[in-house]
């Protein structure tokens, strides 16, 4: 393919810059072969001439297609090169916030310098089990793909990460590490990944320092080894460490830190336990101020300590050692302060008593003066005589600094050692992930030693890198078999040659530090004579003699010699070291120990790794403490031989690479600067990855994903059967030179620049395509645009012509119709003219006659008026006056009556709390009669006032009568004058007629009168028309307001059910949350207990020593522990302690039966006292309406009825007391702790159901008087309730005449007398039954006093005993203590078994009797009959209809039933042959029978036995669906008989007749219903976790990747990452197995008769498995962004709602799991542009949170280049839109996430006497009752 068929106009290329790196610019015109120079248009719109070089005439990259760029792989793109590799890195960076991006095999990570939630336990979870290519980059990619390489290949891993300082190495090792510590888990309880993560804070707080360039820079190269069992779990680690910075210990930089620690303990010198260590601000010493900068913005040093010391606590380091590091630290500290005075140019010296000397003697546990002497002094050692030299300042300071770093770095191996130690494991290691945290490579102003050597290291990573790539392509080659042709790449081993070879420059430099006077020139001489000119790497720079240049794989680095042979040589003192290694604090002695011994860093096992019992590397430091003689290895030595190690352990593990980038130098988050990221590229290897790639065949496609995207490209003709051979025809067609690809078994390779090529033919074709299909639809869009026309046309003419016609036919009439509307309205105008004049002079004289008649009639009658009214307002005056004095004289009499009535009740009040009442109470009732006597007299005089009054009232009603009478009299008198007024009204009437005569005649009145008349009509039209517009406004008014009070009224009905609604639903999540954790918390204790079991197990395998019964009682442990888990609340706080105390499991089965007795009494005790307590309540409120009622009338007797209410109040408030009383009982006996204090037998046990029984009596005592005070209550009532009457006085006259019966008085006095007798014989017995009480409970009060005090005694006898002797003690007393209760237990249950004989011979009386009863009815039956009564009914069908639905078994039998009904039942069997739910049917008859035979034993044997077997059946089977389905409907139907059966009103509504003489009559199981629903839900979640298990590796194949509507999305091309394909092959999930699974779930659930209620759980849950799976992948996953996938996506989900309503569960909720995933859809197909766009996004897709919406968005990648990428500023507009959402900020749904279930009440139809048990069943052993 020529250049001149891409350089064409409109291609798009990339030229250098010296700004940006490299410009994008666009060909103005084709290229022709000879050009000399490029017309181009640049991005910013200017045009430029662009010359190629005359040279090599190289022409400038192609730039990538725009639907490759932002690709997940960079060796996807087609043109592979730098300006590609950079611009896809940045469009990734900036434009989507992705940090992460393959380069082949390379994970390239850039540091964003801003917290992304992309490392959460949901991406972890995400990732796991995922193939690498399958998601978006991650660290978490590399970590599960090195994971599952050393599980399925059986071969140790290793991720190497590497970059500069800042580039984020550290964070993603770290990252790396949890996701292994977080999916693996530890194969022990140790804990073993929190240590290694934990290793992490004391690492960084020893081995990082700030940096000009990292505010966490590590300053040592790490090499974390973690261990793994054959089950990959984590059971250790081991960790290498390579070139501490020593000298950063002495010096810092301007702008940098020393080691994180020293600041740390400076910011903590405060604590009371670092007092001692006499330390200050971080500015007092010299080693910590250098760099000027202390602290670090937004970290505290103290807290930072705080983790630290708990990292090392959590490690194993103890306390004291742990101060021991901070006294050698702070030591370290005080010696950088130790100053010197010169005595001449060769002596120095300290001042005396030094305190920084002083204080590091101190801390160190040295001798001042000695220590002081060998600061200032050194030995020389010669062949015969020692010599003490002093020394001068410089070499002083240099030889303290040389000691401090000697200490630091010795603590630090030390530190190393420890950590290794307590992450080592005793476990045998089976393989291990090794995790390198190195430096980059490093150039700098002015490079030296570290430089060099890190430098180096990075040589020879690299070369490893190099080989590592290659082979990679080689084994891809040889795999498809395409011919091998050798790709030149970069080989750097001249590099490693010239540094480590023979006379290298390592070598050099050991040498000249061997040679007494070798000096850094000399050394420099010798690398100058040996290399240059020799060696094209090596140069020497022009102006300087003491520096040398070496041409590294990145860039050429200048080092200076300066300082290269004294940090080589690493020299402390050894006299310094010995007066160390005489310390008497004993742990700096152990820091120089392996001076001592002399351990090989190349020293490994046979495995090419070394132990994890010691570090091996980290021997970077010289050994002083050899004698001269030795020959001490030097640092680059130790160096070189450590790195020989590291690459040996790389070399025989798979390596996984990341390469972190640092995107700019100012920690600006998310900008990009392009020259230090093309820097660090080139560095680091990625673009020479590119390059090898790029040599090759870089494009890989398979024949269908070839096929596939580029069938546009073939013809119908070239497509074969076989699609391999249609591939070859059509790219042989395609591409002329066949050198451009290779057909491989599975894939097709290209060169680089041919899937361009074939994209651009791919383009073409559709842009032609689309070119044809517009010009055809436009064509037929407008010929059906002139059709429409010219057919409006035609029918506007017809219209407009008829329009016309009509007009002018209409203009005749209307001529002809105006002439004769002119007549008429003539002659109507002139008619109308004259009634007007005749009508109104008729009027007016009408009007005038009745006025004047009008006006002498109304002054006749106003006088008549007045009389009247004068009379009747006097007498109401006088009728007022009288009322008033009445009322005032009432008033004044009620007011003194109710101030002596107050004052008798206050004496009442206190005779009624006085304790002599009930004595006295006689003489109170003698009393309140005499008053009542005195009383009925008073009555009777005021009956005679009120006659009397009466009686005047008749006189004055006689003479007001009279009065009356007169008045009548004179209004008949003027009647008869009126009669005459009207005949002279007759008169006047004449009078005016004549007078109208007169008018007529009178011209000049008629006029006025006329004018008048005109006049008076405009006014009245006037006003009329006023008050028609005030009656309309007053109309819209009216309707405005009744409009708005409509509205109003709605707008609050819509708002009151709008938050009727929202607290519905607040509501139900409320529930649904509490209800989710608690199955949650039933969840953990589920898993918690099959822990348990597991390690019981182990136990018993190790110990391998069989205990009779273990297995047995530890299933009984489990069983009741479930069981009264979640029980009431009084079971939970009685409960507690039993659990946690239970260490034998021979008391389970008894505190079993005790909690259910106890709460089954408690429980019955508290429906008494509600009973009760409702009693009184309804009593309170009849007497408050009957108080009510009679306040509405005078109240004569109030105040015996107010002292009945206090005696009432006064019985309330002692039942109150009672209450209280009880509820104390209740409290102390739940704060009791020990087991043995709730026993049956127990002190307390007995205290409580004695009070118990006393206050349930005392409760029905006072119950007893209450009812008896009702009763006298009422009896009076009705004695004295007025009758409806005129007048009050009748009443009180009744009420008077009623109580003069003597008869009635005396027997309300007896009665009264009875009840004051009965009052003080209860009190007597109430009083003395106290009394025993309380004597009894202070005899249990000093016998638990007494046992207390035995129990103290024995625990502190045992506190003084050793630890064994002290369990044995325990375990004594532990022994002795449950053989008194099982005594106490024994004779209660002699006691109960003499009952139950005494009963049963009780029971055989009774039968007799009933017997001897029957005889008579028997006498028609024949002998005969009764012999031949059947004894097994179950075999005559016809006596089935006698059966009671129960089922008898022996209680031997028990263990067969459960093991043929439960443990080896096979669900398809009884599924398939028999009724749904016969287990639990059989099992409910069984109870039944146990219940009829009031066998408690027998029914808690039975169900334990049951939820225990059933536990052990789901953990046998618990990976089988059909099982556990199997068994959660039959959990279901047994607790919904149980429920159906209890008797309880709630649950027989349904019942029938007979099924509700089934019900239990003996025991109430409610407390076994809540174990069984618990067990329920767990097999539930097992359901659940079993259905996800199955469906979860189909959900991303069948939703995702497979193609249901085939040819709709295209596939991109894909890199070196291999993603799943979307083609359907053979063995992969589509859509239809999805719903065959689902089928095959819902066809297993209805055969086992689950119920449809649970069945819609189960289903919404699998829709929500499938939504969340597959949002989520959608989330991870960039090539799945596209509008292509969202129709897909949109369709599959329609083909799960038809499937749902095909199975009739729509109501089930399912479908609205599935809203986010629809929502996400949608968000791919919507316009993406406006801001409406915006908008009806943030309006449709309420289901996903703001991330999810901007991470779709930004994950959105084109398919074709006929769509557009989202801009950023619409993501923006889009984020600022939801700023005001609050909604969860994680990112992927909780695909773990499982709704609470619930398990309404579904009572059975079946009749249980019509069960029949199958023979196959083995039950033969038990018969129908």
């Amino acid at each position: 393919m020529a250049a001149s068929e891409l350089y064409t106009k409109f291609a798009r290329v990339w030229i250098p810059d010296p700004e940006e790196v490299w410009k994008s610019a666009e060909l103005l015109k084709d290229y022709k072969p000879g050009d000399k120079v490029l017309l181009l248009h640049l991005e910013e719109g200017e045009d430029l001439e662009y010359r190629l070089d005359p040279k090599t005439k190289e022409l400038p990259h192609l730039r990538n297609p725009d639907i490759l760029v932002g690709e997940n792989d960079l060796t996807a793109l087609s043109y592979l090169h730098e300006p590609a590799v950079l611009h896809n890195l940045r469009v990734r960076f900036i434009d989507s916030k992705l940090i992460y991006t393959y380069c082949g095999i390379v994970l390239v990570a850039i540091n964003p310098y801003e917290q992304l939630p992309i490392y959460g336990e949901d991406i972890i979870n995400a990732y796991s089990g995922q193939n690498m290519g399958d998601m978006d980059p991650h660290i978490f990619a590399v970590a599960e793909e090195a994971y599952k390489q050393m599980a399925r290949d059986e071969r140790n891993q290793s991720i190497i990460v590497s970059g500069e300082s800042g580039a984020g190495k550290t964070v993603s090792a770290k990252y790396a590490m949890r996701y292994f510590a977080t999916v693996s888990g530890s194969a022990s309880e140790a804990n073993v990944e929190e240590k290694v993560l934990a290793s992490n804070p004391i690492m960084e707080s020893i081995g990082n320092a700030k940096t000009t360039r990292n505010d966490n820079s590590s300053r040592f190269g790490k090499y974390i080894e973690i261990g793994f069992d054959k089950r990959y779990r984590i059971i250790g680690a081991n960790m290498r460490t390579y070139l501490l910075e020593k000298s950063r210990v002495v010096f810092q930089a301007e702008e940098e830190r020393n080691y994180h620690i020293f600041y740390q303990l400076c910011a903590s010198a405060k604590l009371p336990e670092f007092k001692m260590l006499r330390l200050g601000n971080a500015n007092n010493f010299h080693y910590t101020k250098q760099g000027g900068s202390p602290v670090i913005e937004g970290i505290d040093d103290a807290k930072e300590m705080a983790h630290t010391r708990q990292a090392c606590t959590l490690l194993g380091i103890s306390e004291s050692y742990q101060m021991g590091i901070f006294r050698i630290l702070a030591g370290i500290l005080h010696l950088g302060n130790v100053g010197f005075t010169s005595r001449d140019s060769d002596s120095c010296t300290i001042p005396p008593k030094h305190e920084p000397l002083s204080i590091f003697c101190d801390l160190m546990g040295v001798g001042y003066e000695e220590m002081c002497h060998w600061l200032c002094h050194r030995k020389l050692a010669t062949a015969t005589e020692t010599y003490i030299k002093p020394i001068s300042k410089l070499q002083a300071t240099n030889a303290r600094d040389a000691l401090a770093k000697h200490i630091y770095a010795k603590l630090f191996n030390w530190i190393v050692d420890h950590v290794n130690q307590a992450l080592h494991s005793a476990v045998k290691q089976h393989s291990f992930i090794g995790v390198l945290d190195i430096y980059g490579f490093e150039t700098f102003e002015i490079n030296s030693f570290e430089q060099f050597c890190i430098n180096y290291a990075n040589e020879k990573l690299q070369q490893q890198f190099n080989l590592h790539v290659f082979k990679l392509e080689q084994e891809e080659y040889m795999k498809e078999q395409i011919p091998w042709t050798l790709i030149d790449f970069y080989d750097n081993q001249p590099c490693i040659n010239l540094i480590e070879s023979k006379l290298g420059i390592l070598d050099l430099l050991d040498e000249e530090c061997r040679m007494p006077k070798g000096t850094d020139d000399t050394w420099a001489q010798k690398l100058y004579n040996t290399h240059l000119n020799k060696c094209a790497l090596f140069e020497k720079p022009r102006l300087s003699n003491k520096a040398f240049i070496i041409q590294h794989f990145a860039d050429k680095v200048e080092y200076q010699c300066e300082g290269f042979l004294e940090k080589n040589k690493d020299t402390v003192f050894e006299e310094q070291i010995k007066v160390l290694k005489s310390s008497k604090f004993k742990m700096l002695p152990e820091l120089f120990q392996d001076d001592e011994k002399t351990i090989s860093p190349t020293s490994a096992t046979s495995s090419g790794r070394t132990p994890l019992t010691r570090i091996p590397a980290k021997p970077t430091k010289g050994r002083p403490g050899q004698t001269a003689k030795e020959h001490k290895k030097t640092v680059g030595h130790q160096f070189r031989n450590s790195l020989h190690l590291l690459m040996e352990t790389l070399n025989a593990t798979t390596p996984h690479y990341v390469r972190c980038i640092k995107p700019n130098d100012f920690k600006f988050p998310f900008t990009f600067d392009e020259k230090r990221a093309v820097q660090q590229l080139r560095a680091c290897g990625v673009l020479e990855t590119i390059r090898i790639s790029a040599a090759g065949f870089p494009s890989r496609w398979t024949y269908q994903e070839f096929f596939s995207r580029y069938r546009v490209l073939m013809k119908q003709k070239d497509v074969l059967s076989d699609k391999k051979q249609t591939c070859k025809n059509v790219l042989e067609k395609l591409i002329s030179d066949k050198d451009k690809y290779q057909f491989g078994k599975t894939k097709i390779f290209f060169r680089a620049g041919q899937v361009a090529y074939l994209e651009k033919l791919r383009a073409d074709k559709l842009r032609a395509a689309c070119i044809r299909i517009q010009k055809t639809i436009r064509g037929w869009l407008l010929r059906k645009k002139y059709l429409r026309m010219r057919k409006a046309a035609i029918t506007v003419q017809r219209y407009v012509r008829g329009y016309q016609a009509r007009c002018y036919a209409k203009f005749l009439r209307r001529t002809k119709a105006a002439t004769i509307i002119q007549k008429y309205w003539r002659m109507y105008v002139v008619h109308r003219k004259y009634k007007i004049k005749r009508a109104a002079t008729i009027v007016l004289q009408s009007y005038l006659r009745g006025y004047l008649a009008r006006n002498r009639y109304r002054k006749i009658r106003c006088e008549h008026k007045a009389v009247i009214i004068q009379k009747w307002v006097r007498g109401w005056l006088a009728r007022t006056y009288y009322k008033r004095s009445m009322h005032a004289i009432i008033y004044l009499q009620c007011c003194f009556r109710r101030m002596m009535a107050k004052r008798e009740l206050k004496k009442l009040k206190i005779e009624a709390r006085s304790v002599e009442r009930y004595k006295k109470l006689h003489i109170g009732m003698e009393n309140k009669i005499m008053q009542l006597q005195r009383k009925v007299d008073e009555q009777n005089k005021d009956y005679k006032c009120l006659m009397e009054k009466l009686t005047n009232l008749e006189g004055i009603y006689n003479s007001e009568t009279e009065k009356l009478r007169s008045d009548l009299e004179r209004l008949q008198l003027s009647e008869e004058e009126a009669k005459v007024a009207t005949g002279r009204v007759l008169s006047l009437q004449e009078e005016v007629a004549k007078l109208r005569k007169d008018l007529e005649q009178t011209q000049s009145e008629k006029k006025s009168i006329e004018e008048r008349a005109d006049r008076y009509k405009q006014e009245t039209e006037q006003v009329v028309s006023i008050l028609k517009e005030e009656n309309t406004l007053l109309k819209q008014e009216k309707d405005t307001l009744n409009h708005l009070i409509v509205e109003q009224a709605k707008e609050m009905t819509e708002t009151m059910e709008k938050k009727l609604v929202e607290e519905t639903k607040q509501l139900e999540l409320d529930l649904n949350d509490e209800r989710l954790r608690y199955q949650n918390l039933l969840n953990e204790f589920s898993r918690l207990e099959e822990r348990y079991d597991d390690l019981k197990e182990e136990m018993t395998l190790m110990v391998n020593v069989p205990k009779p019964g273990h297995k047995r009682t530890d299933s009984t442990h489990s069983s009741n522990e479930s069981e009264y888990t979640f029980s009431s609340e009084i079971a939970e706080t009685e409960d507690i302690p039993l659990r946690t105390e239970e260490p034998s499991e021979k008391k389970v089965p008894l505190d079993m039966s005790l909690f259910l007795k106890l709460q089954k009494r408690v429980t019955e005790l508290e429906q008494e006292k509600q009973v009760m307590q409702d009693e009184l309540d309804r009593k309170e409120e009849q007497v408050l309406r009957s108080k009510a009622k009679e306040e509405e009338r005078p109240q004569i007797r109030g105040a015996e009825l107010e002292y009945e209410s206090l005696k009432r109040q006064e019985l309330e408030s002692e039942n109150k007391k009672l209450k209280n009383e009880l509820n104390e009982l209740r409290k102390a006996l739940s704060e009791k702790s020990a087991p043995e204090v709730t026993a049956p037998g127990a002190p307390a046990y007995r205290v409580l159901m004695e009070q118990l029984t006393s206050v349930s009596e005392e409760l029905d005592v006072r119950k007893e008087e209450v009812l008896i005070l009702r009763s006298q209550l009422v009896s009076q009532k009705e004695a004295i309730q007025p009758k409806n009457t005129m007048t009050d006085s009748t009443v009180l006259l009744e009420d008077v005449q009623k109580m003069k019966d003597k008869g009635e008085i005396a027997q309300a006095y007896i009665g009264l007398k009875e009840t004051n007798r009965l009052l003080e014989s209860q009190l007597q017995s109430q009083k003395r039954s106290h009394e025993n009480e309380a004597e009894a409970l202070r005899g249990e009060i000093q016998s638990l006093k007494e046992e207390n005090n035995r129990q103290q005694q024995l625990l502190a006898q045992n506190l003084q005993l050793p630890p064994e002797a002290r369990i044995e003690a325990s375990l004594q007393h532990e022994i002795t203590r449950l053989t008194n209760e099982n005594l106490d237990l024994m004779e209660q249950l002699e006691k109960q078994d003499k009952t139950v004989r005494k009963l049963k011979k009780q029971l055989k009386v009774f039968a007799k009797k009933i017997g001897e009863l029957e005889v008579g009815q028997m006498e028609n039956i024949s002998p005969g009959q009764i012999i031949d009564e059947p004894i097994r009914p179950v075999n005559i069908p016809r006596k089935e209809k006698d059966f009671q639905g129960m089922l008898e078994y022996k209680k031997e039998d028990e263990q067969k039933l459960v093991k043929n009904l439960i443990l080896e039942l096979k669900p398809r069997g009884v599924a398939v042959n028999l009724i749904p739910g016969l287990p639990a049917y059989i099992l409910f008859m069984c109870v039944r029978h146990a219940d009829y035979l009031n066998d408690d034993q027998k029914v808690r044997s039975l169900l334990t036995s049951t939820i225990n077997s059933i536990k052990k059946v789901l953990k046998k089977r618990g990976d089988d669906f059909e099982a556990v389905s199997f068994w959660l409907s039959n959990t279901c139907r047994f607790l919904h008989c149980l429920k159906q059966y209890s008797g309880e009103e709630g649950f027989m509504k349904h019942n029938t007749s007979r099924q509700n003489e089934h019900c239990l009559t003996n025991f109430d199981l409610a407390e076994y219903r809540q174990v069984l629903s618990d067990l329920a839900i767990q097999i539930y979640q097992q359901l659940v976790r079993v259905l996800e298990n199955i469906l979860q590796p189909m959900i991303v194949s069948g939703m995702l990747e497979h193609e249901t509507i085939q040819g709709v999305s295209g596939v991109k091309p894909t890199g070196l990452r291999k993603r799943t394909s979307s083609i359907a092959d053979e063995g992969t999930y589509t859509l239809d197995s999805i719903l065959r699974q689902l089928n095959s779930f819902h066809s297993v659930m209805c055969q086992h008769g689950m119920d449809p209620e649970l069945i819609k759980q189960v289903v919404k849950q699998m829709f929500y498995i499938v939504g969340a799976i597959t949002l989520n992948n959608l989330l991870l996953r960039k090539d799945m962004c596209s509008w292509s996938k969202g129709m897909q996506i949109r369709y599959n989900v329609s083909q799960l709602e038809e499937w749902l309503r095909d199975k009739n569960l729509m109501n089930s909720g399912a479908k609205e799991t599935l809203e986010p995933l629809i929502q996400a859809a949608q968000l791919l197909q919507v316009k993406k542009k406006t801001d409406d766009d915006a908008e009806a996004i943030c309006s449709m897709c309420n289901a996903l949170t703001t991330a999810q919406i901007v991470k779709v968005l930004n994950l959105y990648t084109p398919v074709n280049e006929f769509e557009e990428r989202v801009s950023v500023s619409f993501i923006r507009t889009i984020q600022m839109r939801l700023r005001d959402r609050k909604d969860s900020p994680q990112l992927l749904m909780d695909a773990k996430h499982i709704f609470p279930v619930t398990f309404p009440f579904n009572p059975s139809s079946l009749a249980l006497e019509t069960i029949q048990i199958p023979a196959s069943l083995g039950l033969g052993f038990i018969s129908r009752v």
